[in-house]
């Protein structure tokens, strides 16, 4: 293998050839309709290799030449979403509440709904209509329904002949919802219809916060939950579901990722002795941390509440009430796989809805002293990106690379009063809780482009709008020998040569580009989950 130039910010490059040849993102690699691969692991060489490097273009002993984002390259795997990394573990919290009509009615608040069930792991709904049925509408709004032998649907009421404690007006301690299932149902959504009784509230525990602890404090007792299979069974007279698996399930990585506690429908374990006497030791202490009352969030569900939560990571539990008063709650089921879907196309629209304003709105403004708008200049940039056969990630940073004159502190116009705005960095910055380096990074140094060619190709300076050459002088000036050896070794320095090029010639007035509509879609489809926050 020839290295001509390998990245210190691309250690994937030393992946070996296999891995990087089943990433390719060309078209003839991947359908560039859908990003999904054309190819079989079978269809590659067996005897693979990487016969060059330059940058991040890597040529194949089979011939293939594959162009790598430095973004993909440098990349960390993520963390599960599902797993006690992405969560926010708590011992008490505030009961994060939402209101059902501007749950329908704002994305936002929405979007905060959404995040809450996967972050915190529930929230509580006010204002839900107080009508059978009502809590389907409210989990459609999340995702979808998740059918059972107890129907879409079921009713938590009192009844003559229970055939589960929850039917009873006898307290019910914590514990995870239909354990004896595989998978598990991982939302479960609670409406109350009423609630004319002395007692019957409901409690929450935050099951990996308290495995966490458990961890902590005896990790013995710990590792044997972790590893002990344990049988949950449920039978009527329709139904007989059984199924296998440790109280506390990690991931590949070691991970808190699920929580089954439910002494219900716990059967008896078969193990030798010494391996139950330890088993019964761990479940015991972790019994114990599950019903410590400073873990447990307690509120009480009335008419048209409705409380979503997360089954597979905290455990629920109610007060008891008694068997002659009026409560009856209306549930369902639902998946987590829906809700963090649904959390991210919603991500995507609200970013590219955010844009749409800024573009509307302060992007109408004058750029620059120039003969078209802020808006203009940068719908004409990104059209001749398009034009240039350009990614869809720098398009967008060709789209989006001058919104830093009306995103921070000093605008358009200090630049032009003589102080730089650093507006490629500001808007970088700003930028980043959407998207990922592919668009950030080139519009962090497109002025740092500028420079750069100022100093290595003396006739372009001569191609300059007097406003450009004016704020070349505010913004540096071209580069020191120094400075053009660190702006080539940076990963996006092409690209944002590329988007310069580009933003030079996007100042014609009298020049026809698609409008914002015309990148909407590929906004918020890039915006999912490019970036480094949630916005």
């Amino acid at each position: 293998m020839t290295t001509s130039q390998t990245l210190p910010t691309a250690p994937a490059l030393t992946q070996p050839a296999v891995w990087l040849r089943d990433n390719c993102p060309c078209v003839e690699c991947r359908d560039p309709r859908n990003g999904q691969k054309l190819f079989n692991i079978t269809d590659l060489p067996a005897d693979l290799a990487v016969t060059e490097v330059r940058g991040t273009t890597v040529t194949f002993s089979d011939g293939h030449v594959s162009l790598f984002d430095p973004a993909f390259l440098s990349a960390r795997e993520a963390p599960d979403d599902r797993s006690e990394d992405a969560k926010r573990l708590w011992a008490t919290t505030e009961v994060p509440e939402h209101d059902w009509a501007r749950f329908l009615a704002d994305p936002e608040h929405r979007a905060d709904c959404l995040d809450a069930v996967l972050t915190t792991g529930f929230t509580l709904l006010r204002g839900v209509p107080v009508t059978p049925g009502a809590v389907l509408d409210v989990a459609a709004g999340f995702g979808f329904v998740r059918e059972t032998n107890y129907g879409k649907l079921f009713d938590v009421r009192v009844e003559a002949t229970p055939t589960n404690l929850a039917f009873t007006g006898l307290a019910i301690t914590p514990h995870t919802d239909n354990p004896y299932r595989d998978p598990v149902p991982t939302v479960q959504l609670l409406h109350c219809l009423s609630n004319a009784v002395d007692g019957g509230e409901s409690g929450l525990v935050d099951g990996f916060h308290a495995a966490a602890l458990l961890r902590t404090e005896d990790a013995d007792a710990f590792a044997v939950l972790t590893r002990t299979p344990v049988t949950f069974r449920y039978a009527d007279a329709g139904a007989e579901l059984v199924t296998s698996r440790p109280m506390i399930g990690l991931d590949p990585t070691g991970r808190i990722r699920e929580v089954r506690f439910n002494n219900r429908s716990m059967q008896a374990l078969r193990l030798p002795p010494k391996e139950t006497a330890a088993f019964y030791a761990a479940y015991r202490r972790f019994a114990e941390i599950l019903t410590r009352p400073e873990l447990m969030v307690t509120f009480r569900l009335g008419p048209g509440d409705c409380v979503v939560f997360d089954n597979t990571r905290l455990l629920h539990a109610r007060t008891g009430f008694a068997d002659t008063g009026d409560r009856h709650l209306q549930g369902c089921y639902a998946d987590l796989d829906a809700i963090a879907s649904g959390r991210r196309v919603l991500r995507g629209q609200l970013a590219a809805t955010h844009l749409r304003e800024l573009f509307a709105g302060p992007g109408t403004a004058d750029y620059l002293g120039e003969d078209v708008t802020q808006a203009q200049h940068m719908l004409q940039a990104a059209a001749l990106a398009e034009s240039d056969d350009a990614s869809p990630q720098l398009v967008v940073a060709a789209l989006l690379h001058d919104v830093g004159h009306f995103t921070g502190p000093l605008t358009g116009a200090d630049l032009m009063g003589g102080t730089d705005n650093r507006h490629s960095h500001v808007a970088a910055d700003w930028l980043a809780r959407w998207f990922g380096p592919a668009v950030t990074e080139p519009i962090r140094l497109h002025v740092a482009a500028k420079r750069y060619l100022c100093a290595v190709d003396p006739a372009y300076a001569d191609l300059l709008s007097p406003a450009s050459t004016y704020t070349l002088g505010v913004q540096g000036g071209p580069m020191s020998a120094e400075e053009v050896a660190a702006f080539e070794a940076e990963p996006y320095a092409a690209d944002a040569v590329r988007l310069r090029r580009w933003d030079d010639g996007a100042k014609d007035a009298s020049r026809s580009v698609p409008g914002f509509d015309h990148y909407e879609s590929t906004l918020a489809l890039l915006a999912r989950s490019g970036g480094r926050a949630r916005g």
